[in-house]
């Protein structure tokens, strides 16, 4: 994550506990309630549950400060892996969670798949293209949502950029779609349940692996990790170690598979609003290539939208979790060359997300999670673009982080 996304009031004295930002709290957690209560009424239960998976997503995602964006920068920049491995953490007990159910193809009584998408030149091109956005944008797909929830004015920006890329891409989806790829694979089916899930845990142990060998080489042993926070875990304050994170995304995840039969995505909505809002401009979406297949979206409520809903609802649980944390305090003024950068990265974040077949959550986590070939395609794509976005930052006024070499003075 960016470290623009709020600002720390200045009486707080170091180490002690923030007040609350008690009205922010208040209003947030009472949309939250009353969200839950409309769709339960005019949707399903299931949908207000989903509202509800999706504002604990937010909280944890703040609270753990469990975005990509950083850990990737940091691992580029200083080699510091305290994130990549927590990510990878999260990874290998997501597959061990989701592969067995996915095998089976029901969990509960209710049938259940994943995200399986064909890989091929769009996927590298488009995660190239959203690892360079992460970096100028300040924030993955994730990372975006629970920021804006968090109170960042300049990641405002970003996702609405995000959102322009996202239907720059619907409109586009005549060339990227005829671009060569093979027909979707589920390493589950092809290969079967364990030696899938091996496979998986085997490349997760090597990159988590390699993280310390990288950082013990650069620092002569492993560093903490970059938040620099010394306080106390607290469940409703925050902040949270990483491993928390970690399990709590992999099992709120698993629950968005109980409840929706698929598993967590973000940007599918965003290609949604904005294809709405063109509409209201006048255009006519119905008639693109992208929605020629499933047009319902676009007439239907938002409501009804699961991945909208979830997403609308992240940004709420990311609200009340900034406001428990006595840390909700937007900053207005922000440099020219920064919301630049914030447009150009929301705009590569969106229209390489609709090549790639989704972002760092349904392509990488819960496309990893889903046991698809296209998910191992991207990560590598996207932590390139990535690295070549880190050092496009400076040029944007945008720092990067490097622990400082130690001087003999």
């Amino acid at each position: 994550m960016s470290s623009t996304v709020t600002a720390t009031p200045a009486t707080a004295q170091a180490g002690s506990p923030l007040p609350l930002n008690v009205k922010t709290l208040f209003v947030s957690l009472a949309l939250i309630a009353v969200g839950a209560l409309y769709l339960a009424d005019t949707v399903s239960g299931r949908q207000a549950a989903l509202w509800i998976v999706g504002a604990l997503l937010g909280a944890v995602l703040y609270h753990a400060s469990f975005g990509f964006t950083q850990a990737w920068r940091v691992f580029v920049s200083d080699r510091q892996g305290a994130g990549l491995r927590a990510q990878m953490l999260m990874l290998a007990l997501g597959v061990m969670l989701f592969f067995p159910f996915l095998a089976q193809g029901t969990l509960a009584g209710q049938a259940v798949s994943g995200f399986v998408s064909p890989p091929g030149v769009s996927v590298l091109l488009g995660a190239f293209i959203f690892g360079i956005g992460m970096q100028l944008g300040g924030g993955c797909a994730s990372g975006t949502l629970f920021a804006v929830g968090g109170g960042s004015t300049r990641m405002l920006v970003t996702l609405f950029f995000f959102i322009v890329g996202s239907v720059l891409a619907a409109l586009n989806f005549e060339w990227w779609s005829t671009l060569p790829a093979l027909q979707p694979v589920s390493l589950v089916k092809a290969w079967g349940l364990w030696p899938a899930l091996l496979a998986n845990l085997a490349v997760f142990a090597a990159i988590a692996g390699l993280t310390v060998v990288l950082e013990k080489r650069r620092h002569g042993g492993l560093v903490s990790s970059a938040r620099g926070t010394k306080k106390p875990a607290s469940l409703l304050r925050g902040p949270w170690p990483l491993v928390w994170g970690a399990v709590a995304l992999v099992v709120l995840n698993f629950a968005t598979l109980a409840l929706a039969g698929r598993p967590w995505g973000i940007t599918s909505a965003f290609a949604l609003w904005g294809s709405k809002g063109a509409a209201l401009l006048g255009a006519e979406p119905a008639t693109w290539a992208f929605w020629a297949k499933n047009p319902a979206p676009l007439t239907a409520p938002v409501s009804q939208d699961i991945t909208s809903v979830m997403d609308i609802g992240l940004i709420l649980g990311a609200l009340a979790a900034t406001a428990a944390a006595g840390k909700f305090a937007p900053v207005w003024r922000i440099p020219a060359r920064s919301l630049v950068a914030a447009a150009v990265g929301g705009i590569l974040l969106g229209y390489g997300a609709r090549l790639a077949f989704g972002c760092n959550i349904g392509a990488y986590f819960s496309g990893i999670l889903s046991g698809s070939l296209h998910a191992w395609l991207w990560l590598p794509a996207a932590f390139a673009g990535s690295a070549l976005g880190v050092y496009l930052r400076p040029l944007f006024g945008m720092a990067v982080e490097k622990t400082p070499k130690p001087s003999g003075c």
